[in-house]
C-alpha cells in the first residue's frame, strides 16, 4: 500500500451507526482533497466476482488479433494496441482494452459518447458476468458521491440524481510484454488524469500503477486482490474547483519480468445533461472552469485522445 493514501471500509458507511457513517465522508472527502485518491475495503464486490472477470478478460485478449478487430467499433467495445494517446502525448499507451457502457432498452446511440456496446462471441458468459459486475461498481460508485455530499454541503440524492441515467464505462485492460520496438518514451499509460467523476479500479493483476503528490513525488498505489482503488477525475475536479483535484497517475512499464499485466477501472460519469459548473460550496476566489455539459466535456476529451474519430 503506498504510504499515506487511506484506506476505508465502505461498510463504515453503509452500517448503522451514525458515528462511522460521519467519519467515513469526512475521511472519504479529506482523502480525496490530499491524494485524489483512497484505497476502498469491504464493498460489495466479492473477490470470486473480481477472478471471474480478470480470467473472463485474459481469455478475451487471448484471442487472434483479427478476431478482436472484428468489435473495433470506437468507444465501445476493442480498441487495438497503441491507439490511445494520453492527453497532451506524443507516444501511444503500450495497452489494448475493451469497453462496456450502460446496456439500454433497444441498440439505438445517443451520440458518439453513448453508442450501443459490443459483444463478443467468447469467452461464454462475457456478456452476462461483466454486466453484473458493471451494475455492482455503479452502485459502489454512487454510495461513494453519496457520502462526498456532506463535505460538498450537497443535499442528500443530489449525486445519486445526477448518474441515475449515467454513462458509466467499465474498461478491461491488457498491459501486453513490452515489445522490441517500443518507443523509448513509451509507457503502459502515460501521465494523465480521469475525465470522470469518480474510478473505481478494481486491484490489477500486477504493480506499476503511480500517482503523482502534491510535492512532486510518484508513490506507488498497491492494494489487496480485495480492494477498490477510488480516484477523482476531471468532471470531480471541475465541479469542486480543484477542491477535490483530478490527480496525475500513471502506469509503468515492468522493471522485473516483461510479462502481461491485467487491469479493470470503472469510469464513474454523469447523465449526459449535467451540467458541469462550480458548486456553490467550492467557488471561493472565482471559478476555475467554463461551465459546460458532460457530454459535451466527454466527446471533446475522448477524440482529443482518439477514441473518437468520426
Amino acid at each position: 500500500m503506498s504510504s499515506g493514501v487511506p484506506t476505508l471500509s465502505l461498510s463504515d458507511y453503509t452500517g448503522s451507526d451514525p458515528v462511522l457513517r460521519a467519519a467515513f465522508s469526512a475521511q472519504l472527502f479529506e482523502g480525496l482533497k490530499r491524494y485524489g485518491f483512497i484505497i476502498l475495503i469491504d464493498h460489495a464486490v466479492t473477490p470470486a466476482a473480481i477472478e471471474h472477470a480478470y480470467d473472463l478478460s485474459s481469455r478475451l485478449f487471448a484471442l487472434p488479433d483479427a478476431v478482436k478487430r472484428q468489435y473495433a467499433q470506437g468507444p465501445r467495445g476493442y480498441t487495438p494496441f497503441r491507439t490511445e494517446k494520453a492527453l497532451g502525448q506524443q507516444a501511444a499507451d503500450l495497452k489494448e482494452f475493451w469497453q462496456i457502457g450502460p446496456e439500454r432498452e433497444g441498440k439505438e446511440a445517443r451520440g458518439p459518447t453513448e453508442p450501443p456496446n459490443v459483444w463478443p462471441v467468447e469467452p461464454a458468459g462475457f456478456r452476462s458476468d461483466l454486466l453484473a459486475l458493471y451494475r455492482e461498481l455503479q452502485e459502489t460508485g454512487r454510495l461513494l458521491l453519496e457520502a462526498l455530499a456532506p463535505g460538498l454541503q450537497l443535499p442528500a440524492g443530489e449525486f445519486s440524481r445526477m448518474v441515475d441515467d449515467g454513462n458509466s464505462v467499465l474498461r478491461l485492460i491488457h498491459y501486453p510484454p513490452i515489445p522490441p520496438d517500443a518507443d523509448s518514451g513509451s509507457l503502459r499509460s502515460a501521465p494523465h488524469e480521469d475525465i470522470n467523476l469518480l474510478t473505481l479500479l478494481v486491484a490489477a493483476q500486477g504493480p506499476g500503477l503511480e500517482l503523482l503528490d502534491h510535492d512532486g513525488h510518484w508513490l506507488p498505489v498497491d492494494a489487496g486482490p480485495a480492494a477498490l482503488i477510488v480516484d477523482s477525475g476531471d468532471m470531480m475536479a471541475r465541479l469542486t474547483n480543484d477542491v477535490i483535484p483530478a490527480t496525475t497517475h500513471r502506469v509503468t512499464n515492468p522493471a522485473g519480468a516483461n510479462v502481461s499485466r491485467y487491469s479493470m477501472p470503472f469510469f464513474m460519469h454523469p447523465n449526459a445533461d449535467v451540467v458541469l459548473e462550480c458548486l456553490p460550496s467550492c467557488v471561493g476566489a472565482g471559478a476555475k472552469y467554463p461551465t459546460v455539459r458532460a457530454d459535451v466535456f466527454l466527446e471533446e476529451r475522448l477524440r482529443a485522445i482518439g477514441l473518437i474519430r468520426t
